[in-house]
């Protein structure tokens, strides 16, 4: 059953199962202990941490191992805000960072400091200049991710970090995506990742922190991992960790070529196999292995569960598959649809017979979805002359709104103008996305009663 999701986590790399294996007779003991078992520990956990930071790009003093990137994330927001509290309270981060990132930004704004979100074009990429207009005097702290987790787009890190340089502002880069496939190009100050984003062990995460940049940790003082992770370090997985993150570095020239080769297959056969598909993220500054599309008339959850039917396992970012029902940030910020959304992430060593069976399998998964939620198989008549129309979607959630106004989009002259009733999040983005993908006129939201009105005025 192939695996196409290792942007969420990848398979243990099998030198990281040697590693793990081979170290968990040497690596149990304290190795803040002199004896030889102590010993023997410390210089594990040293080596560990030589190959980590050779593959970062930084100083082995200037990295410490994590309980997850996220902690990594977490520990780097509050200490770097915490050691510049005097220059100010002001966080500056891209709105398609992980949820990792904007979580610590709220916790920030929430206790008073202030935030400023810079936003992505529709390919997901800030643009430097944009970046640096925002950053300001009081400015403690910038955040960019080197390449985005649900569409793979590569963000402009070095030309963001030298602005950030020239106004004094250390950057934190969450390199969880691209670590695998080279070092962060730039002068960032802090970075994070996180090994099972590798083909790593899960509860291995890394931080950097440059030698210069001002950092107080917030949590309770420990002598370990020079006080930024408390705890007793899990060695084993830390040296599984490292080994990995080596391993993958070693293959990641050849790999990457290959695997961009097989996605650059998905990206052009996927719209000519599926209509009304739009294949989202940066086509060229991107992760080799990763790519992105959205399906006009499809629930992303159904479509998912129809995939893994047919043996496929991949991911979404669809509003379709949180409980909550919200869109993706990410897709938010990109202005993309939402709905039917599908990542493909693959991991080392996939064959091009895989692709080709997933190419064969995803227009019946799509059409029979499609089907199921009566989705438009073709233009409406125009048999109404009236100059507007209303659809009431209230209380159905995504796609149907969209479905619902596909269905009678004919139905209005050239001209005319249909109201879509919806009290569901996701129409928010995803009736503007349809009018781009359908060449219609999307006129804007107005209130309603219950939920809004989404104006859209016929093309043609």
């Amino acid at each position: 059953m192939p695996y196409f999701d290792t942007a969420s986590s990848a398979p243990l790399h099998p030198v990281a199962r040697q590693a793990l294996q081979a170290s968990l007779d040497e690596g149990w003991a304290d190795p803040a202990r002199l004896y030889r078992e102590g010993r023997r520990a410390r210089m594990l956990l040293d080596a560990a941490r030589e190959a980590a930071a050779e593959a970062v790009g930084c100083r082995p003093d200037e990295l410490v191992f994590t309980s997850s990137g996220t902690r990594a994330v977490h520990t780097a927001v509050a200490g770097a805000l915490a050691g510049r509290r005097r220059v100010g309270g002001h966080l500056v981060v891209s709105a398609v960072e992980h949820s990792s990132v904007l979580h610590a930004a709220a916790t920030h704004e929430a206790a008073g400091g202030t935030l400023t979100e810079v936003q992505v074009d529709r390919g997901g990429s800030v643009a430097p200049e944009a970046y640096a207009a925002a950053l300001r005097a009081d400015t403690a702290l910038a955040c960019l991710q080197s390449a985005n987790h649900e569409v793979g787009t590569e963000q402009p890190v070095a030309a963001v970090a030298e602005a950030c340089r020239a106004a004094g502002v250390p950057l934190l880069v969450d390199a969880a995506q691209s670590l695998a496939w080279g070092p962060v190009e730039g002068d960032w100050s802090l970075l994070a990742a996180s090994a099972h984003k590798w083909g790593g062990p899960a509860g291995v995460g890394l931080l950097a922190v440059r030698k210069g940049v001002r950092f107080a940790p917030q949590d309770p003082a420990d002598e370990r991992e020079s006080g930024r992770a408390a705890g007793f370090e899990n060695i084993p997985a830390v040296v599984a960790a490292a080994a990995s993150l080596r391993a993958v570095r070693a293959e990641a020239a050849a790999e990457a070529g290959r695997l961009r080769e097989l996605v650059d297959r998905i990206r052009e056969r996927v719209p000519a196999l599926v209509p009304d598909v739009e294949v989202v993220g940066d086509p060229v500054r991107r992760l080799p292995h990763l790519v992105t599309f959205s399906c006009l008339y499809v629930d992303g959850e159904t479509l998912l569960h129809e995939l893994d039917r047919a043996g496929f396992s991949v991911s979404s970012g669809s509003s379709c598959t949180s409980s909550t029902l919200v869109p993706s940030h990410v897709l938010r910020a990109m202005g993309v649809l939402s709905e039917g959304n599908v990542r493909v992430s693959l991991p080392l060593g996939t064959t091009g017979e895989e692709v080709d069976r997933f190419l064969e399998v995803l227009p019946g998964a799509v059409a029979g979805v499609r089907e199921r939620l009566g989705a438009p198989t073709g233009p409406a008549p125009s048999v109404r002359t009236e100059d507007s129309l209303v659809v009431d979607a209230l209380g159905r959630r995504c796609p149907v709104p969209v479905i619902e106004l596909a269905k009678v989009i004919g139905d209005v002259p050239v001209g005319g103008t249909v109201s879509v009733l919806s009290d569901d999040e996701a129409a928010r983005l995803d009736i503007p996305a349809w009018c781009e993908m359908t060449g219609q006129e999307y006129v804007g939201e107005q209130p309603a009663d219950r939920g809004s009105a989404y104006v859209v005025r016929r093309r043609s």
